[in-house]
């Protein structure tokens, strides 16, 4: 067993920031925590023989891994670059030739993702929900980069039986659910001697979104998904408003019901985005258990003529995470995600409210304390991870080690600066919340996934 000592902090429900000074935790060989307990009633201390303990200095905590509900491992080729145009023009200009040209390209492909899996473990995510490519030899490398990388990810290779661009697309409705379910299959053949507790990547069904999606494949698909009770489902729903406009004229319905009536609104489903749905299309995720992987940085390029409901999705008890959505938002980092997601929501409050002439009682508004369950344990919920994204007693040690300040030295670490440290460093959530506000990547020393350290 290894045991850690020190300070944790972790969001176990929405709003609720619970710090737990001086604890010591357990894990086991397979890197579950099977003990949690403060370090003055810790039976561990005093067992013969002693356990080894790794402590965790004062001015240090360690937090759950990030969880990214929403990226587009291919699109990290253009990361940062390319964000000049609306959604449906910017598909065919930046995101499908850089998608074709990884799909032509193995070397470049293994180049591009074993440096994104080196980014999500310098930011702290753990977990994550990939979309890949059309190609299935293609993200069968990204599941293996990923797994090698020691990153628990979800890896969906497109189907896509049309598109705006004829050179990227699937030959066809049957060759496009044929695809699928050899990808399936190879992916948890990748793992598949690996024990249990090893097996880090699985594989998402994931039709792009309903333009990219002919009806007869996404009934393809939904019967894929009703065969198989184990497998998560991913896509775009309502992101944008000449996407919106595109599934109404070419459908002549709105893409919730195009969904919906392919039997892939499940509680195994995360839809990205959903920035254009009513209160009664929220009830709607609700009532199926679908998820929603909120992107906010994203949502400001290709939704700006209306931000995400995130309070009202909440409030009528929808699953949601965050997603930085690579490379329509321009950073890996969810901690960005986390603070627009507060920034965001925070302009719909001062906007109903001077609707409301000031009025409103509404609240519209999440705080750094909801966004930080968000980022972590509400990721992990809305994948089904039960026992992820928090500290108990038999779930999955996925960690990160956050260090505020120098033993040494006394000084903040990185961007952060103190100026009444006490001898006897204490963490309080002032101090969490000046690490959320303004902390980056230099005060990140160490991350485990499933026990084993990655980073």
């Amino acid at each position: 067993m290894t045991i850690f000592r020190g300070d944790l902090a972790h969001c176990p429900t929405l709003g609720r920031l619970d710090i737990l000074s001086d604890y010591c935790l357990g894990v086991n060989s397979e890197g579950f925590i099977t003990h949690l307990a403060a370090a003055s009633s810790s039976e561990l201390l005093a067992s013969s023989p002693p356990h080894k303990i790794t402590s965790i200095p004062a001015g240090s905590f360690l937090l759950p891994n990030f969880c990214d509900l929403h990226l587009h491992a291919p699109q990290f080729l253009y990361q940062g670059t390319g964000l000049d145009l609306p959604l449906m023009e910017w598909l065919d200009k930046y995101a499908y030739r850089a998608e074709e040209r990884i799909d032509a390209d193995r070397a470049l492909a293994r180049r591009v993702y074993t440096a994104l899996a080196a980014r999500l473990i310098e930011h702290g995510t753990g977990c994550v929900l990939l979309f890949g490519t059309i190609k299935p030899e293609t993200n069968l490398l990204l599941a293996e980069v990923m797994q090698e990388a020691g990153i628990r990810a979800f890896v969906g290779k497109l189907s896509m039986d049309k598109s705006t661009r004829e050179a990227y697309r699937e030959p066809g409705t049957s060759a496009s659910l044929e695809a699928a379910r050899t990808f399936i299959h190879d992916c948890r053949a990748l793992t598949s001697r690996l024990p249990p507790h090893r097996r880090l990547v699985e594989p998402v069904l994931t039709p792009r979104f309903v333009p990219t999606s002919s009806d007869e494949q996404l009934r393809g698909l939904g019967e894929i998904a009703q065969e198989d009770p184990s497998l998560r489902i991913q896509s775009h729903l309502a992101e944008a408003q000449d996407q919106v406009n595109w599934v109404r004229s070419e459908r002549g319905r709105e893409d919730i019901d195009v969904f919906d009536q392919a039997k892939l609104l499940t509680n195994r489903t995360v839809q990205a985005h959903c920035t254009f749905l009513t209160d009664p299309c929220l009830d709607r995720l609700h009532e199926r258990g679908t998820a929603v992987a909120h992107c906010p940085l994203s949502n400001m390029y290709f939704s700006a003529e209306k931000a995400f409901p995130l309070r009202e999705a909440l409030d009528a008890g929808v699953k949601v995470g965050l997603g930085t959505d690579i490379a329509g938002g321009y950073s890996v980092d969810i901690m960005n995600s986390m603070r627009h997601a507060v920034s965001v929501s925070r302009i719909r409050q001062g906007i109903y409210h001077e609707a409301d002439t000031g009025t409103s009682t509404s609240r519209r508004a999440i705080d750094w304390k909801e966004a930080l369950y968000l980022g972590t344990r509400g990721g992990a919920v809305a994948l089904g991870l039960e026992n992820a994204g928090r500290f108990a007693v038999g779930c999955s040690f996925d960690a990160q080690q956050i260090k505020l300040i120098d033993p040494g030295s006394r000084q903040g670490v990185g961007s952060l600066d103190f100026f009444d440290i006490a001898d006897t460093v204490t963490l309080t959530a002032e101090i969490v919340e000046k690490w959320w506000c303004i902390g980056d990547a230099q005060n990140r020393v160490q991350v485990w996934v499933q026990g084993q350290k990655i980073g």
